[in-house]
């Protein structure tokens, strides 16, 4: 169980704390229990969902929202922010976009994209919670830890060393596709028919996104790979949303 205990450390802000650092076999299979992260946020989200009927619908749909940044700690908008700002000031340029993406600082593109994805993403909770729809909230995030696992399978890692570099070179590729294959037709006995249409969803942001790192990278960083979960995630949620 050492590679769930190191992707739950990794992926969310509960206080898990390995001994030292895991070899770098123990990383690559971690990427294989991404997906089961991103079940136990949604089933804790779906808790907190429950535990909040009857609250007032902009205060629950905001309060879920917090949850859910809380969880991952931000990891992911942090490299949503880093991203943004990389892609506006690379102008087109590989080398001085992995530059920029190494700048910790924050511009006023990574501050209004952050800001945009926030707000849609509580938009559209607000929306689904109204609808009653509370089992989008455990399929979604377990898609955007998917996608990351579905990123490392089919993308070069292009910064060498790190532990990037250690998840993509360690990841047991046979066993990424069957995990891969199994978290999709888990969304769908979750949630039915708006299961299909998340994964519908999920799959055409991701293969645009992908493309969109392979024209201006070549492949994909830790960075780009958060920015890519929430993204999804967002465009999920919206989908549902406007469609549910």
């Amino acid at each position: 169980m050492l590679p769930f205990w190191i992707a739950l450390q990794f992926l969310s802000s509960l206080p898990i704390r390995l001994p030292g650092m895991p070899a770098p076999q123990a990383l690559g299979r971690s990427l294989l229990f991404y997906p089961l992260v991103g079940l136990l946020f949604g089933s804790i989200l779906w808790a907190c969902n429950w535990l909040l009927s009857g609250a007032p619908l902009l205060l629950h749909a905001a309060l879920l929202l917090t949850v859910w940044v809380v969880l991952s700690g931000a990891l992911h908008l942090d490299g949503l922010a880093d991203s943004a700002d990389a892609w506006l000031g690379g102008f087109g340029d590989r080398e001085r976009t992995l530059t920029i993406m190494k700048d910790p600082r924050s511009g006023p593109i990574a501050v209004v994209t952050l800001v945009l994805v926030l707000l849609l993403k509580f938009a559209a909770l607000l929306a689904l919670i109204e609808q009653g729809h509370g089992v989008v909230l455990i399929i979604v995030p377990l898609m955007g830890r998917a996608a990351l696992l579905g990123l490392f399978l089919t993308t070069p890692y292009v910064r060498a060393g790190g532990l990037g570099q250690a998840l993509a070179d360690h990841l047991p590729r046979k066993a990424g596709w069957q995990v891969l294959a199994a978290s999709a037709v888990a969304c769908v006995l979750i949630a039915g028919p708006g299961g299909v249409l998340a994964v519908v969803l999920a799959t055409l942001m991701f293969v645009w996104l992908r493309q969109v790192m392979l024209r201006r990278l070549g492949g994909t960083t830790g960075d780009t790979a958060g920015a890519l979960l929430e993204l999804l995630e967002m465009a999920v949620l919206v989908g549902l949303a406007l469609v549910c």
